[in-house]
């Protein structure tokens, strides 16, 4: 997995030139904090990538409960078994495989790569403003209902899961790209999804880590551009 460092946090990407799956090691003095769990197959390439940083990962945080932002999460914690998982409690129903909706929610199906089979059950179920460590829990339902990003309150870094993606250009969760459009195809609730997309903007973060694309620094314009866009969209 490719390795790029902005100040406190640390992007490692799966096939960053082909389908971008990112996760993210946040540092803290004597330990990481690992932001979403990839794919099955990157168990290994996060292990390594630690050992590099020389700090053990003692929290595994998830924005939301897709495949390819928990896949590897069975095999970290059969090897970090000290290690606690985090999850909103409603993207916790999610992670069980469960896509009922909750009273009061938008109606539609909840769509994307839900899993199935994962044994790990959550240590701490996450609600807006909670803490963890340096971060800062911020809802950003749309994406899935349940879907949270991490501000670094150190730096404002901001790491949003697929709140936004920015391969392809910036786009907010169910707009589509045509040269990426998988995001988009497995959002849930795109009004939602502008919803958070105002708030995340709202927190103008320092940098804009996703789940697709490289990390952008100083993101506000893009990011009000891809809201505009979508708010258009939206209007039809």
């Amino acid at each position: 997995m490719r390795m790029t460092r902005e100040k406190t946090v640390v992007q490692l990407t799966y096939l960053p030139k082909v389908f971008p799956v990112n996760c993210y090691l946040v540092e803290e003095e004597t330990s990481l904090t690992l932001i979403d769990a990839a794919l099955p197959g990157n168990v290994k390439a996060i292990m390594q990538a630690a050992e590099k940083l020389g700090k053990p990962i003692t929290r595994i945080v998830l924005t939301h409960a897709h495949d390819d932002h928990v896949g590897a999460l069975d095999g970290l914690k059969a090897l970090l078994p000290k290690a606690e998982v985090y999850i909103s409690r409603r993207d916790a129903k999610l992670l069980k495989g469960d896509r009922s909706l909750e009273r009061g929610e938008p109606a539609g199906p909840i769509k994307g790569g839900v899993p199935t089979k994962v044994l790990t059950k959550p240590d701490v179920l996450l609600e807006d403003g909670d803490r963890i460590g340096s971060l800062l829990a911020v809802a950003a339902p749309g994406h899935t209902p349940g879907s949270m990003a991490f501000m670094d309150t150190r730096n404002r870094i901001l790491i949003v899961g697929d709140a936004f993606q920015t391969r392809a250009g910036v786009a907010v969760s169910g707009q589509i790209k045509l040269m990426f459009p998988f995001p988009a195809l497995a959002t849930w609730d795109k009004r939602s999804s502008l919803e958070s997309a105002r708030r995340l903007k709202d927190i103008n973060p320092s940098l804009l880590a996703a789940g697709h694309g490289d990390m952008l620094v100083q993101p506000l314009g893009r990011m009000e551009k891809a809201i505009a866009e979508a708010e258009r969209s939206l209007a039809k």
